[in-house]
């Protein structure tokens, strides 16, 4: 495995589905969620556990990309999320045909209604987590390893934001609070393996201080690629576990985070090293240019 020599392949991959996804949230955008745009959320009690295409077919009228989700013990209530503002007499009507198609007995329910501005401090709140979290890193991996290290390991990052990013704006997968949480974590798990493949390469580079660069990359991703593999991988059947029996907002949280692993390992094994590489050689051709 020449990582180092296909690394233009690499950067091509990753650029080719983060150029798509940046000209999809140009033209149309996030497919936000009611945490960000605001809407009306009715909590409904049934009596009984229903389906969510059962409930998909009431909502259908009035919004057919409605978020639903069972509560309680016995799963006999649900919550209705939509980014409309559905008015008084449209929420009665909706209940009014939940009780009709389901018999309920007891007309029991709960709405509220959300301001957009709430989303938007939750998009400031999440810039800034991910930015003091960069910083961090930035500041740490400098200490430990060395200030092009960090750099490498925040673009590679970067790249994975980005991909995740690109990802819901191409499927126009619908972007809520667990979508930032689940970047945030993205984040960690990200920075983790590829801090592994850089002290490799550092314990490398001290017990083969001849050897050159390249070789020195090449032969450290091979050494830390059945480990990041299989770490990877535990973790992803993990999720995708989550994803397939979980309840929707299980499935919500578990979708960007399988999402950010696969980007993740992709970043730590053929965009952190290569990048830390380019470096590198740049320092190497000023100082001949010198």
């Amino acid at each position: 495995m020449n990582v180092i020599k296909n690394r233009k392949m690499y950067y091509f991959i990753s650029l080719a589905i983060i150029i798509v996804g940046l000209v999809m949230l140009a033209t149309k955008g996030l497919n936000y969620g009611i945490d960000f745009t605001g809407g009306t959320s009715i909590q409904i009690k049934i009596g009984k556990m229903i389906t969510v295409d059962e409930a998909r077919e009431v909502m259908s009228e009035y919004d057919k990309e409605a978020s639903i989700v069972h509560v309680g013990k016995e799963k006999d209530e649900i919550i209705i999320k939509s980014s409309k503002n559905f008015d008084n007499d449209e929420i009665n009507n909706i209940i009014d045909k939940f009780v009709a198609k389901f018999d309920i007995k007891n007309r029991e329910f709960q709405s509220e209604k959300f301001e957009s501005t709430m989303g938007d401090e939750i998009k400031k709140k999440a810039l800034l987590s991910a930015f003091i979290a960069s910083v961090g890193m930035l500041i740490y991996i400098t200490w430990r390893f060395e200030f092009k290290f960090a750099v490498a390991a925040i673009v590679a990052l970067l790249h994975d934001v980005l991909i995740t990013l690109s990802v819901y704006a191409i499927f126009r997968i619908p972007a809520n609070s667990a979508f930032i949480a689940a970047i945030l974590t993205i984040l960690g798990y990200s920075i983790n393996d590829t801090i592994v493949i850089f002290d490799r390469i550092r314990e490398e580079t001290k017990l083969n201080p001849r050897q050159s660069v390249e070789d020195t990359i090449n032969g450290s991703i091979r050494k830390s690629l059945t480990r990041t593999i299989n770490t990877s991988l535990t973790t992803l059947v993990s999720v995708l576990i989550l994803y397939i029996v979980g309840v929707e907002d299980v499935k919500v949280l578990s979708l960007p985070l399988i999402f950010g692993i696969i980007s993740g390992t992709y970043s730590s094994l053929f965009i952190a090293s290569p990048i830390w590489y380019g470096l590198k050689n740049r320092k190497k051709l000023n100082t001949k240019k010198a």
